[in-house]
């Protein structure tokens, strides 16, 4: 460490449901928090997900200004900032840096119906490694081949095609830079090689992206630019503070949980609920879906993911738990903390309730899959489904888990379980359970925007290195054990049941898709 004295790092954490500003001490001691809420986009067709790129960055200066009366040191004693968001959104900006059109959100479903127009050499190639099906659903997702096709006339306009995370870098210091270990989405992209594709890559053939429309790439620790007057007049962040990459919020989560090496899990019970391993090797845990980059340079997060994860609680929020809103509002308190009382009311496995959460695909199913409930009879209530949803994405996540493991050939002998879900000591015992081993959380909940912090403080040399950063900033937290009992209970369904739904149920979801069509 460079000081004995205090020194302070600000990290912003853009989600899919809220903004969050947010200030760490050199500890990784979160001193102040403001978070903005938002509707996560907007939905003009079937199948969209957008939301104005301005929208985002208004949330952005709302809660800095929310957040300054909080400190109770002045804001020029904040060392450096940086930037974490969600991942896989873009933005696409004309000339003068202006948005051409609403940004599209990953959880946007259109595609294109054309076929990416690779060499023949490349087609070949693509063809004998069994990766046919991947490229050509990575050019149908493309949201590049969308805006080229659907609305040419913007596309023309296009001078820079962006993630959030560019967008908002752009935004607070006027300059194209973007991380490294933000880069996930449908981009030209090497993930093995942690950079840009090489001109040979059939990336580039497969959308319509030029390379003059990225940013310039810089790994996690090094300096993006510096928050320009403008931005400070609008934000309040001091005018010349360095803006430090760091990477997407994934990758920022799996750093803050102090997951630095292959023998610790990353569990995060998000929008996507995910379990992470870090290496220093890159591997597929699914062919063609590749490593994402971790926030230290030189490492890769393998990922397992259940698209809807945690906004499955939201769902049901919505639909089945307008008892405990109403409740909340009069206690003052958050639903979520009422819905908590639905999990101790009923046992382990929810007498036979088992559920499948593919609400959206994705690595671990294919693009017919469906969400499922098995196991109902006349003893089952609402806190039966709620519980099953709970137990379902964990049996998923540890189903995740024993492939990374499989694939890495290393037993994890630690598990770290971050994100929203986490707050909840009997999601965090029933994750304890279902995994038959001890978890811990985090010392703070806010773990991506302090691995944003993290890579802030190498950034401004607190600390010489990420390894030293994590020993100093990220601490567990309390400690979950499993019962003995209900993870024999849990090890049955998971075995039996649970591990066979998929494959059982999958001719059903194929005939769904066919008869009712996308919209199913």
């Amino acid at each position: 460490m460079s000081s004995d004295q205090p020194e302070y790092l600000l990290a912003i954490d853009n989600g899919t449901q809220s903004l969050r500003a947010l200030v760490f001490d050199q500890r990784g001691q979160l001193l102040a928090k403001s978070k903005v809420d938002f509707e996560a986009y907007s939905a003009p067709e079937d199948d969209w997900a957008e939301q104005r790129p301005e929208y985002f960055w208004d949330a952005l200066c709302e809660a800095c200004e929310q957040l300054w009366p909080q400190l109770d040191f002045p804001r020029t004693s904040i060392k450096a900032v940086s930037v974490t968001t969600q991942r896989a959104t873009v933005v696409t900006l004309d000339v003068e840096g202006r948005p051409l059109r609403p940004a599209i959100s990953w959880m946007d479903k259109r595609r294109v119906d054309s076929k990416p127009s690779l060499r023949w050499w490349e087609a070949a190639g693509i063809k004998l490694l069994g990766a046919k099906a991947a490229v050509a659903n990575f050019h149908a997702h493309a949201q590049a081949n969308w805006i080229a096709q659907r609305q040419p006339d913007i596309w023309q306009r296009v001078h820079k095609y962006l993630l959030l995370s560019g967008y908002h870098n752009f935004k607070l210091t006027g300059q194209y830079n973007d991380s490294v270990s933000a880069q996930v989405g449908y981009l030209p992209f090497d993930f093995k090689r942690l950079g840009w594709a090489s001109k040979w890559d059939w990336k580039w053939r497969a959308l319509t992206i030029t390379e003059a429309m990225l940013p310039q790439l810089k790994v996690a620790g090094e300096t993006l630019g510096h928050i320009t007057a403008e931005a400070s007049r609008q934000t309040g962040i001091p005018e010349g503070l360095p803006l430090i990459a760091s990477g997407s919020d994934k990758a920022c989560e799996v750093l803050g949980s102090g997951c630095l090496e292959a023998g610790t899990g990353s569990l995060s019970y998000g929008t996507i609920a995910t379990f992470n391993i870090t290496s220093d090797r890159y591997m597929e845990a699914v062919p063609f879906h590749p490593a994402y980059p971790g926030v230290a340079p030189g490492t890769f997060n393998a990922e397992m993911a259940v698209m809807r994860g945690y906004w499955m609680v939201s769902w049901f929020k919505k639909e089945f738990g307008l008892r405990e809103q109403k409740l909340a509002e009069e206690q003052g308190v958050a639903a979520e903390t009422l819905l908590d009382d639905l999990l101790t009311a009923v046992p382990p496995g929810s007498m036979g309730l088992m559920l499948q959460p593919y609400w959206s695909a994705g690595p671990n199913n294919d693009g017919d899959a469906k969400g499922a409930i098995i196991g109902f009879s006349d003893v089952h209530t609402r806190a039966h489904m709620y519980r099953a949803m709970i137990e379902g994405i964990t049996y998923a996540l540890r189903e995740g888990k024993e492939l990374l493991e499989k694939r890495s050939g290393q037993r994890l002998k630690r598990l770290r379980v971050s994100g929203g879900g986490s707050q909840s000591n009997q999601v965090m015992q029933i994750t304890a359970d279902i995994f038959g081993m001890t978890v811990e959380r985090p010392h703070t909940y806010e773990t991506s925007g302090l691995g944003a912090a993290i890579a802030a403080a190498v950034g401004v040399g607190i600390y010489p290195d990420f390894k030293s950063a994590v020993e100093q900033m990220a601490q567990p937290g309390d400690s979950f054990s499993p019962v003995a009992e209900h993870q024999r209970t849990y090890n049955q369904l998971y075995e039996n049941v649970y591990c066979k739904m998929y494959e059982r149920l999958r001719p059903s979801y194929k005939a769904i898709q066919a008869i009712i069509g996308s919209r199913a």
